[in-house]
């Protein structure tokens, strides 16, 4: 059996946070991976496939909503055999489950360039509440939203099986992220 280097969405799913009007997402300048230990080295991996909905006006933070959905087959561990693994019934089970997704349920200010984001995120047929931090800045004229929301893969069956050793793969996951949106 071969190490899995990757796993987690949330990414997704997690991944971003928004306001009071509609934001378009600029894809290009947008990431989201899962962080991870494989054998207790660590190890980072995109999502290739995500989309972010962001309604956010600064003036109104409390106002601002967000959903985030990760297609789960295309974590990008850095091989192909094992990118087809992960997608695999053990891991995520993507063709059950073909998306992670994040959507909030309150976006509170916490201070100057500072949100704290709650909401439901849904992986693999599991739901769990989270919260998270955020920064949110102007770039050019764009809305840049960061984060890391800290999950454990078994709450969400990734990893089932003999894979729920975590000597090989750590139970902790951080879902980072960054997604760059404007008017």
């Amino acid at each position: 059996m071969k190490p899995i280097k990757g796993l987690l969405l949330a990414s997704l799913f997690a991944s971003t946070v928004a306001g009071a009007a509609p934001l378009k997402t600029d894809p290009a300048k947008s990431s989201v991976s899962a962080v991870f230990k494989q054998m207790d080295v660590p190890v980072e991996a995109p999502f290739k496939q995500f989309s972010a909905q962001i309604d956010y006006d600064a003036s109104k933070p409390a106002a601002a909503r967000a959903s985030v959905d990760i297609a789960t087959a295309s974590l990008d561990i850095g091989d192909p055999d094992m990118n087809k693994e992960v997608a695999k019934k053990e891991w995520f089970n993507s063709a059950q489950f073909p998306k992670a997704s994040f959507v909030s349920s309150s976006i509170t200010p916490a201070g100057a360039g500072k949100l704290t984001v709650a909401g439901k995120l849904s992986i693999k047929g599991k739901a769990a509440n989270v919260s998270f931090p955020l920064t949110v800045k102007l770039e050019g004229g764009k809305h840049v939203f960061e984060g890391q929301l800290p999950i454990r893969r078994l709450a969400f069956n990734i990893g089932e099986g003999e894979w729920k050793d975590t000597s090989m793969v750590a139970d902790e996951v951080v879902i980072k992220f960054r997604v760059t949106a404007a008017p």
